[in-house]
């Protein structure tokens, strides 16, 4: 089960196709404006209410834009997850009462912990981010500034017990509408739950002060087997040079026309070829040289663009790293801030390009240091080769394993 946008859903459909590979049966429970996803994966499908595209740009969903804070966002955020947790408990319980075992995507945690124990079957904790309180940095989502031992870890716990407050009403509401009655465990306590992180240590080192029992397993591609780039890509990609990506995945910008101008002045100023990808944002841009598309699969695509300029989600990072080609991101919201961060520390980026300072100007130089120095072509391919090393999936399934004994 999981909540959220685009690259809060994708991860899963890789994992859940592994799984059964495997021999397990798999159901993944997300926005039904995700179900196209799991197409040809072998997984089952339960859509969930809510469309979080409508929902960011929504007037309150434009409203993220206006805090200037990671804790000033995640307020706004808890606001609007708060109205439509009840419509997401319906569903997750109708989802989950066949199940033998829950995973829970890291946004879910609370609901899903307290569906699992009403039905008395276990749960497993999937996160994308390193969601774990830890001394080492501060909560990813509120920002990468330094805050000190304590003060990171506080900032962790500030951003669980945010989490918490998001689904407090409706896991009171489990008995009384579903019936279903969650123990529940006092703050801090984790029994026997795993929790296991779809990134992989290369690119995040696990935290040195985290419990046991979690764990770090490796990145979980989505299901993209099967599918093709559009013919009218593929020949732009053949009539010249490997041309530079640009897209914002399923993040919203106040002003998409100046941000497409923007984008289309870096790119002609650093003499690039591009294709711009609409996205949540509704980029656009026109011309011999770029090329504007929809969605399209990443791994398909990113091995041969020169450099991808990204809104430093956390699946897309991981699709840059996959693809072993230099990047520049442009932190939007959440926790984009630290992926980009991780990005620029690994030598893959020449650094991050923040959306309110994004101009042709700013993105264009940027642009040029990541084509430009091979420093940063050579780390992303080497660090490339290592995650294809990895299997991120096994981990998964030797937990559930243990869970069957």
């Amino acid at each position: 089960m999981t909540a959220g946008s685009r690259g809060d859903v994708a991860p899963y459909t890789g994992l859940g196709a592994g799984l059964v590979r495997a021999g397990h049966e798999v159901t993944l429970a997300a926005h039904a404006v995700f179900e196209p996803l799991v197409a040809g994966s072998g997984v089952r499908f339960h859509p969930l209410p809510v469309d979080p595209r409508a929902e960011l740009h929504s007037e309150r969903g434009r409203r993220l834009h206006d805090a200037r804070t990671g804790a000033g966002k995640l307020v706004r955020l808890v606001s609007m997850a708060r109205e439509a947790a009840d419509d997401l408990t319906a569903a997750l319980v109708e989802a989950s009462r066949e199940a033998d075992v829950l995973l829970v995507g890291g946004a879910l945690g609370p609901l899903g912990y307290a569906i699992a124990e009403g039905l008395s079957v276990p749960a497993v904790g999937l996160h994308l981010q390193p969601l774990h309180p830890t001394g080492e940095f501060p909560a990813p989502i509120l920002g990468t500034r330094p805050l000190g031992t304590l003060g990171n870890r506080l900032s962790g716990r500030a951003v669980t017990t945010s989490v918490e407050l998001v689904f407090a009403g409706s896991v009171r509401t489990l008995r009384r509408r579903h019936g279903l009655t969650a123990a529940g465990r006092k703050r801090g306590t984790r029994a026997a739950r795993p929790v296991l992180h779809g990134y992989s240590e290369l690119v995040v080192p696990r935290p040195r002060d985290w419990p046991a029992g979690l764990d770090v397993a490796g990145y979980w591609w989505p299901h993209e087997t099967g599918r093709t780039l559009p013919r009218e890509l593929e020949d732009f990609l053949a009539a010249g040079p490997a041309p530079v990506f640009v897209g914002l995945g399923s993040a919203t910008v106040p002003d998409p026309e100046r941000v497409s101008r923007e984008v289309v002045g870096a790119l002609r100023a650093a003499g690039l070829r591009g294709v711009v990808q609409q996205g949540w944002a509704g980029l656009a841009a026109d011309g011999e040289d770029i090329l504007t598309i929809g969605e399209v699969p990443h791994a398909l695509l990113f091995p041969r663009t020169a450099a991808v300029v990204h809104h430093a989600g956390a699946g897309t990072t991981g699709a840059v790293l996959r693809a072993g080609v230099p990047t520049v991101p442009v932190p939007v919201q959440f926790d984009a801030a630290f992926w980009a961060s991780r990005l620029t520390a690994l030598g893959t980026s020449p650094g991050a390009v923040p959306l309110r300072r994004l101009t042709a100007g700013t993105l264009g130089a940027a642009l040029r240091r990541a084509t430009e120095d091979d420093t940063h072509r050579v780390r992303a391919r080497e660090l490339a080769a290592r995650l294809a090393a990895e299997d991120g999936v096994a981990p998964v399934l030797a937990t559930l394993d243990r869970l069957a004994r």
